[in-house]
């Protein structure tokens, strides 16, 4: 078994992970992180991709379709996973990942400050802007990493996403968000390595240059998807898909599951 944090980076578009993340692809080159790109399922929105990449579903199976829809999941997710196995699970991130697993609608002052040992996520700091300091996010998620010491962590930032849908993909404040981002990470990622953590660093969907995302066009379906730790097969040729992180992690976490998998990103 092995701990696990996942990082959903919100909006951050394939090519803009590759060309504006330095530390990240720093890393990939010195091969202690490897690099995958993906593409997400349909529609490229958040909350039906925050539900396929923690449930394993696609959205046109999970019936999360739209961002609208605050309902609790009807699905097997990692949390609930992880719970059927006496682990410890904590996420510092936007409130729609509250409502999908803990309690919907949302209630910001019950719901902010998350400290509830029955609810699928224990320990949670949620947000409700979209421009809630990336650094902020960050800070909350150590908060609870060091404090709680979960078995899965979920990270769940909004900057890039926000920068995105308000000057598009092409943007300079788009891109220099993801730069932003990036740093603050390095602040962090060199700690979980060496705590031997397996990390996953992902995104939901993409951007368009109409400040959008939610059909088809390359930009808003490539994402990346990053691994680092002692765990993965660190196969640069592996193809890894959406729908598979979900179970992917359950392994790694190792809870029995019966969720879809890419077994050549594992050991």
């Amino acid at each position: 078994m092995s701990k696990v944090i996942l990082v959903i980076i919100d909006g951050l578009a394939y090519e803009v992970a590759q060309q504006c993340m330095g530390y990240l692809q720093g890393l990939n080159e010195a091969e202690q992180v490897t690099s995958y790109k993906m593409q997400c399922e349909l529609p490229a929105v958040s909350r039906p991709l925050y539900e396929c990449i923690l449930t394993g579903s696609r959205p046109v199976d999970s019936g999360i379709l739209n961002n609208d829809m605050a309902r609790l999941s009807t699905q097997q997710s990692v949390f609930s996973l992880a719970r059927s196995a006496d682990l410890t699970t904590a996420a510092a991130a936007y409130h729609w990942v509250s409502e999908l697993y803990n309690r919907a609608p949302y209630q910001p002052i019950r719901d902010r400050f998350t400290q509830d040992l029955t609810l699928l996520i224990q320990y949670g700091l949620f947000y409700s802007q979209d421009h809630y300091p990336d650094c902020h996010l960050l800070q909350d998620a150590e908060v609870l990493r060091t404090r709680f010491n979960p078995d899965f962590l979920l990270i769940h930032p909004m900057n890039i996403d926000d920068a995105g849908h308000k000057f598009g993909l092409d943007s300079r404040q788009y891109r220099n968000s993801a730069r932003r981002f990036d740093l603050l990470l390095a602040n962090y990622m060199p700690h979980w390595l060496a705590e031997d953590y397996q990390v996953l660093i992902t995104s939901d969907h993409g951007m368009n240059q109409d400040h959008s995302h939610s059909g088809t066009l390359p930009e808003e379906r490539d994402i990346p998807l990053l691994v680092a730790g002692s765990a993965f097969s660190h196969d640069r040729y592996a193809r890894p898909k959406q729908i598979e992180l979900c179970g992917t992690i359950a392994s790694l976490l190792g809870v029995p599951h019966d969720k879809p998998l890419c077994s050549e990103l594992l050991k």
